[in-house]
């Protein structure tokens, strides 16, 4: 049996057959899918869609970095709000974190916000998942340099959570194994130029879960289509080739470290 510990499944890319991907999860061992919060544009179809199947879904709530602008308060005290009033709703705070790819404009709103969420996340005694990307030209910025310069001034010498969609370098993965964080694995490590396999080489499966992000960022032989949950077979598969060992031990190891992190 599989864990999604990242996935998008009430993004309007399912409306047409939302039914049917879920009914292709299940076939594919998907027993549990996580849903990361965006903003508030997102927080009500999430809750649907969770409500709908308690049995398959969890929800986390945050505020994405993307959406965080010069209007950002507004929007994170409904995260608030949400999260506190109904904390059993939520395994994990996310997702969160720092994107420098496309404007690096609010960087430091983004920042301020990161560090307000960690600190929900430590009030609440949850893990958190990390978006983390850096800007899209070399030397304009790197989120895992910023994120660990973050944490090592906020203090706390172990954190519980997910660097999401990992595409940091092997030693920064390190850095954050060592400081409590888990690698979310998605399709990018079936990628031909990915960077990835040699880092999941380097690291014990205890360290890593498997996620799709879907819709986004779809596995070969998928890539280029929308990506979902019942893709994450084909991350368990690639991630099985490069560590050689069966499926089985990757889909046991990886469910048992999202079980472990997030009380499922």
């Amino acid at each position: 049996m599989l864990i999604d510990t990242h996935s998008h499944l009430y993004d309007e890319a399912f409306d047409g057959d939302r039914n049917e991907a879920l009914a292709r999860a299940e076939a594919a061992g998907v027993e549990l899918i996580l849903l990361p919060a965006i903003d508030k544009e997102s927080y009500e179809r999430q809750e649907a869609l969770a409500t709908a199947r308690p049995d398959l879904f969890r929800q986390m709530m945050g505020l994405h970095p993307t959406s965080v602008n010069a209007d950002f308060e507004a929007d994170l005290a409904i995260a608030k709000e949400l999260l506190f009033a109904h904390p059993e709703h939520y395994v994990g705070v996310g997702e969160i974190g720092l994107d420098l790819y496309w404007d690096t404009t609010f960087v430091e709103q983004q920042l301020d916000v990161l560090e307000r969420q960690i600190v929900w996340a430590e009030q609440l005694q949850k893990p958190v998942v990390l978006h983390l990307r850096n800007a899209k030209e070399s030397g304009d910025g790197d989120a895992y340099e910023l994120l660990y310069k973050l944490l090592h001034h906020h203090g706390s010498c172990s954190y519980r959570g997910i660097l999401h969609c990992y595409s940091g370098t092997l030693e920064q993965a390190q850095l954050g194994v060592e400081m409590g964080f888990l690698l979310g694995i998605g399709g990018t490590v079936t990628y031909k130029k990915s960077a990835l396999p040699d880092i999941v080489a380097a690291l014990p499966l205890e360290k890593l879960v498997l996620e799709t992000d879907s819709p986004y960022l779809a596995p070969v032989p998928h890539r280029g289509h929308r990506n979902e949950s019942a893709y994450v077979a084909h991350v368990a598969s690639k991630v099985a080739e490069i560590k050689g060992v069966s499926v089985e031990t990757v889909a046991a190891a990886t469910t048992q470290n999202a079980r472990h992190l997030f009380g499922l």
